[in-house]
């Protein structure tokens, strides 16, 4: 699964989900909810972009 860099360096890995803020392991980043945000930042998803 693809991982994706905030502006501010948080990258976001599906393998790991983001736990404080419910969601699971294995969440794709496509599949988080719109209103999810970067946990280190608060930036929305459209500014991450995908890590190669």
């Amino acid at each position: 699964m693809e991982k994706w860099e905030c502006p501010c360096g948080y990258v976001y890995d599906p393998a790991e989900g983001d736990y404080e803020h419910g969601v699971a392991p294995g969440t794709p980043f496509e599949e988080l909810p719109e209103d999810w945000v970067c946990p280190k930042c608060g930036s929305e998803k459209q500014f991450f972009e995908k890590v190669d």
